[in-house]
């Protein structure tokens, strides 16, 4: 039974729960799910929790996001990304400086309220923005909070003076539920300028980033490189206090019994036979129990 995270580099056109199928049927294990649903046209880093590690999705979820992608001034579209309807055109003059796009990046760098796409998987009255969107329904679209760690050029500009657009090259760190889309588009908005995402890549998610990542293909073809390619569940928790147990405390730990320890973290992960068995949370003058993984091997 395989226990872990399979961070897989998905490619564009596929869906994240394509992948999830895919991965049940080569690997037959049904206890399968993604963390952090990437759209078809995005590739990049989609960590796959297999077995126990199934129970860090949530978990997983509140973990930062980093991307690389391109954004281009001289148009809009309804759905933020190129693959939409073009709504405004405008064709720039005089190309903006990189002084004057980092500038405007950074008026979105930090705790923000953002309006989603409507082209998005958000639920209104129990029912998909992109699903209103393709039936023609005007419905007003909630607002979110969200935390944007970064958002910086990552290189020169490119002017076309043939088209009068501008392409620029970007790189977000951000928090969850966070529409790169939706910064690119509102960039423009900024600036005066309609523009639209051409190209997104997620480099990092869930604490684990591209190095670490394997094509899908690549396990289709090999099933049995699932085993030295997953990514242990106590990788997850490499930032916690790690606690190894005498055998008098798991068998408390096994029970689900409080337990006292010599620390004062907040959460620690407690470690039996060189695995993590369960996150503990102080409460009171116990640790008790937040998350078991006893079948952890």
């Amino acid at each position: 039974m395989l226990n872990g995270i399979l961070v897989i580099d998905k490619d564009k056109g596929m869906t994240s729960a394509d992948v999830v199928y895919h991965l049940r049927r080569v690997l037959h294990i049904r206890k399968i799910g993604h963390a952090g649903t990437l759209d078809p046209e995005v590739t990049g880093v989609l960590p796959i929790a297999i077995g126990q590690a199934t129970k860090l999705i949530e978990m997983m979820h509140t973990r930062p996001k980093e991307y690389i992608g391109t954004g281009l001034f001289g148009y809009s579209t309804d759905s933020y990304d190129a693959t939409g309807t073009v709504l405004k055109e405008k064709k720039l003059i005089h190309p903006f400086s990189s002084a004057e796009i980092q500038e405007n990046m950074n008026k979105f760098v930090g705790e923000i309220v953002q309006v989603p796409p409507i082209y998005s998987a958000v639920k209104v009255n129990g029912k998909h923005l992109y699903e209103y969107a393709r039936e023609g329904i005007e419905v007003e679209r909630p607002q979110r909070r969200v935390e944007v760690k970064q958002y910086d050029l990552t290189k020169e500009p490119v002017f076309d003076i043939n088209t009068g657009q501008e392409s620029f090259d970007f790189k977000i760190k951000c928090s969850k539920g966070t529409y790169v889309r939706s910064l690119v588009n509102d960039l423009g908005e900024k600036l005066d300028c309609p523009a639209t995402m051409t190209y997104l890549r997620r480099t990092a998610s869930s604490g684990f980033d591209i190095t670490q990542a394997v094509k899908l293909k690549e396990i289709e073809e090999n099933p049995e490189k699932a085993t030295e390619l997953i990514q242990p569940i106590d990788a997850f928790f490499k930032e916690y206090t790690q606690v190894d147990l005498t055998e008098g405390k798991w068998l408390k730990v096994k029970n689900g019994a409080g337990i006292s320890l010599e620390t004062n973290a907040k959460k620690v992960a407690l470690r039996y036979n060189k695995k993590v068995k369960a996150i503990y949370e102080k409460k009171g003058k116990l640790y008790r129990p937040s998350l078991m993984l006893l079948q952890n091997e």
